[in-house]
């Protein structure tokens, strides 16, 4: 490392630097090492925790999916017990939820991730990590403020740009007395009452979470109905199972124009329409944004279009030998795309091979109860792209909540182009969607028809075993219109 008496005149070559060392970043850098390519990554924080929040493994290991999941686990423990006396269990109670205690743990979790991804992940792939943040200097050199206040000029023949996102907050008066999806994760105490503002699946998890750990929870979204974007059934269903077995107060068309915050620390949210909510703290999931700023991307004429980095299927910019992958691109963000992003970069570049990445049929989940499982088109994208289509629907109470008489229902769906019979879309809402929907995943983006699911013997006595017997079509689209 360089001396403060040195740097202006020392530059490190390197044939790949990537600024970001989050999952794309850490994916690229370790299989570019792996062919071969000398690899520095660059993160300003290798620790979680304020002031960055995401530090080496990025908002996925930090401050998203990882604690996320785990809340979630937590969050889903009372209702689990709620059914116990269904089956004959007596006296089984929730306990007492110790969100200290969880805390405490969680950031021992995330700590070890921390490490492993440093000295294990990167280290053992001969990748070298810096902590910092790097800015380009040109097309060929970035500079880097490294944390012991040093400043760095390295060389780079390749760089990639994986810096990721920021939550968005609107500007309203006191927009400062509220929270994101960075802040929750670290919270002292558990709010008794939380506002959630926003209709994407940040909002919609962390609205659960609350709530199945035993807070008040007010949901505000300023349109009919959330998760835009998703299947429509999915959407309502997941709307009606939220009304049936939780304690959320959804609000829709409902947008915060006021955050107060009283003498005794508690907020007041005014709402556009006058209204106002108590609650101990206000949760902000309202977009997010690419990290951009400061990257100083002007003086290498990289294009950006908003808080974004357009790129090619290989993830290229505008520029050459400057890529970007992940969040900060204006593609899906969701870590295992951003994973694939960065795998496919690194093998086109310093493996000789030619892997543009293929954003068609990626399946996520939205981990709210229930689970909403998705992977290809929805209804709507269909019709309007494939015109001729067939749908099948079921809806019933699965076998472990119908025995203790839940009302509790699981919704599946398969979208069937009519000309080819592939099928295009699976959505299910149910206990465990994202496990489900995985392995769909696979058959659908190998181009599996209905026929070949009609042809596989179901899994007995399961819920999943419903994609593979469901057999009369509920309706059909005709030259985009729905035929019933």
């Amino acid at each position: 490392m360089s001396t403060a008496a040195d740097d202006e005149t020392t530059t490190d070559e390197y044939d790949l630097v990537v600024i970001g060392g989050g999952s794309g970043g850490v994916r690229a850098s370790r299989i570019a090492s792996g062919h071969g390519a000398k690899v520095v990554l660059l993160e300003g924080q290798l620790n979680h925790g304020a002031p960055n929040y995401s530090a080496i493994g990025g908002t996925c290991v930090n401050v998203g999916c990882v604690p996320k999941k785990l809340m979630v686990f937590a969050g889903r423990y009372p209702s689990e017990i709620g059914e116990a006396a269904g089956y004959g269990w007596e006296g089984a109670t929730e306990g007492t939820f110790n969100w200290k205690k969880f805390i405490e743990y969680k950031d021992k979790e995330i700590t070890r991730l921390n490490n492993v991804y440093q000295k294990f992940v990167l280290g053992n792939a001969g990748v070298e990590v810096l902590e910092g943040f790097g800015k380009l200097h040109g097309k060929n050199q970035v500079e880097v403020a490294l944390s012991s206040g040093e400043t760095k000029m390295l060389s780079a023949k390749n760089i990639i740009i994986a810096v990721g996102g920021w939550p968005y907050k609107p500007d309203i008066p006191g927009i400062e007395h509220t929270i994101t999806s960075n802040e929750i994760f670290y919270l002292e105490e558990q709010p008794k009452r939380i506002v959630c503002v926003g209709g994407g699946f940040i909002a919609l998890e962390f609205a659960s979470i609350m709530d199945g750990l035993g807070s008040d929870v007010t949901l505000m979204y300023r349109q009919d109905l959330f998760l835009r974007g998703f299947d429509m059934d999915m959407r309502t269903h997941l709307k009606e199972e939220m009304e049936r077995n939780t304690n959320i107060d959804m609000q829709f068309n409902t947008n915060p124009k006021e955050i107060i915050k009283n003498d005794d620390g508690s907020l007041t949210v005014v709402t556009e329409d006058g209204k106002t909510v108590e609650c101990d703290a206000v949760l902000m999931a309202t977009g997010r944004k690419g990290k951009i700023e400061n990257l100083n991307l002007e003086s290498a004429g990289v294009h950006t279009v908003g808080n974004t980095i357009p790129v090619d299927q290989y993830s290229k910019t505008n520029v050459e030998g400057i890529y970007a992958v992940g969040d900060v691109t204006d593609r899906m963000q969701l870590t295992p795309v951003a994973l694939m992003e960065g795998h496919c970069l690194a093998d086109t570049v310093f493996g000789g091979m030619d892997r543009p990445c293929d954003h068609e049929f990626i399946a996520s989940t939205v981990f709210t109860n229930p689970e909403i499982g998705t992977v290809g088109y929805t209804e709507e994208e269909a019709a309007e792209k494939f015109k001729d289509i067939t749908v099948y629907k079921s809806k019933f109470r699965a076998m472990k909540h119908s025995f203790p008489g839940s009302e509790i229902y699981s919704l599946f769906k398969l979208i069937v182009d009519s000309k080819t019979d592939k099928v295009l879309g699976c959505h299910v809402a149910t206990d465990g969607a994202g496990e489900m929907v995985q392995g769909v995943g696979i058959a659908i983006k190998m181009g599996a028809t209905k026929k070949d699911f009609d042809a596989t013997i179901g899994i007995h006595p399961t819920s999943a075993e419903e994609l593979v017997t469901m057999r009369s079509p509920s309706y059909h689209y005709k030259d985009g219109v729905k035929v019933e």
